[in-house]
């Protein structure tokens, strides 16, 4: 039997001056600290270039706050700034890691590298060079790994070089989200849906991530790797598997990404059967988002770029679960509404009793799951109207969801914990994200052979006409036409 892991009494941040410390990462440590779940002694060193002491950075992590929350309480506050340090250090360079060194001992550490991916080879080559790389500590990775598959491997490569595969944590934050932690128990925790989850019952399955915002002062980063490699190698492809994976013989990690990767191996590689009209890749031009003029993506980068913002594409799954069920997924920038959004499109009724008025009423049932804004479960589910006037239908959803009145939770509050606490479900592991890019590669390459050039939609759009047709030659729809 393994050993326990000792209690993490270190949490490093490097990057700490950056937007993703500040946006997510420190909001998400306070709120733990906040409901008394980070471990009493843990101490958390924020570390980035530029010179700081101490008080600063305490000064800097309270307005960070006061910016995203509603104002720290006081007594949570004083609690949590007795946590904070900071220590200047560059992880391109080792010599500059000797005072953090120092500073943190033998101490079982976390590295969150909240950096870009092209640091993380050099920053551990550099912890393990400084000799924190210990056999207690553990590095926490954010997407994207890598550029394409050959990249994924040489940073999965450097990376163990350092730390071995059990201390890696690579975050995707979707699989913080508590709806995504809800698909799993409605799966798993149900024998209502498990006879209905194949393709005898269900006719095809939506996934759906949109944003109004466009690409800001992340330009430089996104004209790199567009909505292809930055949202569907991830995120997308997370979510399919977590919706068409067979069930795990039990709630463990490598139980559960056991399962993740049959189904990434299962995926059809595109170009797999000659047809390369299965994908739609877009750029947003000038239009109009929430009422409000916007610019073209090529107006904010101020030149020409064949860089996507928007793919739709549909993946098919070959196993037995799945044969014949098409999975479409579609992402995009400067959309009508930011939603998150899966949807199970179950069958049409076979045959039906009722009269013709009756019939005109029926719609298939459909499992809608939202991530975001707003997290909700709905079944749609049919009903008789009430009257005298003969049997009609209506459909009427079926919240599965437990509002309340909680606080709704930072993703990263979740995976911090999980991190802390040694339970690395909610991560990917290297395998998952090379299988990923595999698929992603052929995706890129049928279109630099078939389809060069992204097809223009106006902002405030549901994407090129293309992405309708992509259902349409099928008799089937997105949910919001």
């Amino acid at each position: 039997m393994a050993q326990p892991s000792p209690p993490i009494e270190r949490l490093v941040i490097f990057g700490a001056t950056g937007d993703l410390a500040g946006r997510m990462l420190l909001p998400a440590l306070y709120f733990l600290d906040l409901d008394g779940l980070l471990p009493p002694g843990l101490k958390i060193i924020g570390s980035a270039r530029a010179p700081m002491g101490r008080k600063a950075y305490v000064e800097r992590v309270r307005k960070t706050l006061a910016d995203r929350t509603e104002g720290p309480d006081e007594a949570a506050w004083a609690r949590f700034s007795a946590r904070l340090d900071y220590c200047p250090a560059d992880v391109a360079q080792p010599s500059t890691l000797a005072v953090l060194a120092e500073t943190l001992g033998d101490a079982p550490t976390v590295y969150y590298l909240a950096l870009s991916p092209s640091l993380y080879g050099v920053a551990c080559a550099a912890l393990d060079a400084a000799g924190m790389a210990c056999r207690e500590c553990r590095i926490v990775l954010e997407k994207p790994i890598g550029h394409d598959l050959e990249s994924s491997r040489a940073i999965n490569a450097k990376v163990a070089r350092a730390f071995e595969e059990r201390r890696v944590f690579r975050v995707d934050h979707y699989l913080g989200k508590e709806t995504v932690q809800n698909l799993i128990a409605l799966r798993f925790a149900n024998t209502l849906f498990e006879p209905l989850w194949n393709n005898l019952a269900i006719d095809h399955v939506q996934i759906t991530i949109a944003e109004t915002d466009g690409v800001g002062e992340r330009w430089g980063y996104y004209d790199e790797y567009g909505a292809l490699r930055d949202m569907v190698q991830n995120h997308m492809l997370q979510l399919l598997c977590l919706v068409a994976m067979e069930p795990p013989a039990d709630s463990g990690a490598d139980s559960i990404r056991d399962e993740k990767v049959k189904v990434l191996k299962s995926l059809r590689r595109f170009g797999a059967n000659g047809d390369h009209s299965l994908s739609v890749r877009g750029q947003y031009r000038a239009g109009v988002v929430g009422n409000q003029a916007v610019k073209g993506y090529a107006e904010e980068t101020g030149r020409q770029s064949s860089t996507e913002t928007f793919v739709a594409l549909r993946a098919d799954i070959d196993n037995w679960r799945w044969a014949g069920v098409p999975f479409y997924l579609r992402t995009g920038k400067r959309m009508p509404e930011r939603r998150t959004q899966i949807v199970i499109q179950f069958k049409c009724l076979p045959h039906s009793i009722f009269g013709p008025k009756a019939r005109e009423d029926l719609i298939a049932n459909r499992l809608v799951i939202d991530l975001q804004p707003d997290e909700d479960i709905s079944l749609l589910l049919m009903n008789r109207r009430p009257g005298l006037a003969g049997t009609r239908l209506q459909a009427l959803p079926l919240s599965l969801s437990l509002a309340g009145g909680a606080r709704r939770r930072i993703a990263y509050e979740r995976l911090l914990l999980d991190v802390l606490a040694d339970h690395p479900a909610l991560f990917v592991r290297h395998d998952e994200v090379e299988l990923a890019w595999a698929w992603i590669d052929a995706v890129a390459a049928s279109w630099t052979d078939h389809d060069p050039a992204p097809k223009s939609y106006a902002a405030g759009g549901w994407g090129p006409v293309g992405a309708l047709a992509l259902l349409e030659r099928s008799g089937r729809a997105w949910l919001d036409e």
